[in-house]
């Protein structure tokens, strides 16, 4: 991977399956990632600038998630992030960004920092298709074949703890045993016998996110699901010209559309 790219994590799974008696959510999640994100760049020195479309709102203090990830570590910088991802989101964009800082410094952290720095944060240091499960702190790789995709956020923004706090309930089942997909026609439909926990209640607080959808579904998808708790969602196609033709129709003010590979 490109030194300091911090690709989009996308979901194709979010099955919750417990909760502990500290409030941490019990997650069972594939993961993969696109090939767009944001960027960064570190030298001497410290601090935080950022640049990129969706600049705006995103904080320079410690509160930042590639701060406090460096200062995890021990590790003082001063880093550029060009931020091309829109916030919040479902794609683990200050987690991945947290991620590709410690990347650049060449720091290995331990799986603590799910519970430091957050649950997507382990599974963005691996940064390909992997399973996540626990409360994000158990991360292990798995080879997905490539998807092509297109990503669709409406443009409105939902709060995690609103999105899990609407969850009718927090003990569900997992994935099971995963399959060995030989290509994507054979990953695609297993992965419509999955679900993510989180769509219907983010659905329920924005309902852009069920437009959102049937926009995709309209463009002949063969699978369309919200990524993480939203309001990002995605939809998987038979080939990259077909994503690109189907992000061109999905084109509408206010949304963030982009075709992509998941991998």
């Amino acid at each position: 991977m490109e030194p300091g790219f911090a690709p989009a994590k996308v979901n194709l799974t979010l099955h919750v399956t417990g909760r502990r008696a500290d409030g941490y959510h019990l997650l069972d999640s594939l993961v993969a990632f696109a090939d767009v994100g944001d960027r960064l760049a570190a030298g001497a020195g410290d601090g935080l600038t950022v640049t990129g479309p969706f600049a705006a709102g995103v904080p320079t203090g410690y509160s930042n998630l590639i701060r406090r990830a460096l200062s995890h570590v021990g590790v003082r910088r001063a880093v550029s992030l060009e931020k091309n991802l829109p916030h919040p989101a479902g794609l683990g964009g200050g987690s991945s960004d947290a991620a590709a800082a410690l990347r650049l410094v060449g720091a290995e952290p331990g799986p603590e920092v799910a519970e430091t720095l957050g649950a997507d944060v382990p599974v963005c240091l691996l940064a390909r298709g992997a399973r996540m499960r626990g409360i994000g702190e158990q991360v292990e790789p798995v080879a997905l074949p490539s998807l092509p995709a297109v990503l669709v956020n409406p443009g409105v923004a939902v709060a995690t703890p609103k999105v899990f706090a609407a969850l009718a309930r927090p003990n569900n089942a997992d994935m099971g045993a995963l399959p060995d997909w030989a290509d994507a026609a054979e990953l695609i439909p297993w992965l419509g016998t999955m679900r993510n926990d989180l769509e219907a209640p983010a659905r329920s607080l924005a309902p852009e996110i069920g437009t959102a959808l049937a926009a995709i579904g309209g463009t002949g998808a063969t699978l369309a699901r919200m990524s993480g708790s939203g309001a990002t969602c995605f939809g998987l196609y038979p080939s990259r010209a077909v994503a690109e033709t189907a992000a061109a129709a999905l084109a509408r003010p206010g949304w963030w559309v982009r075709a992509c590979t998941l991998r």
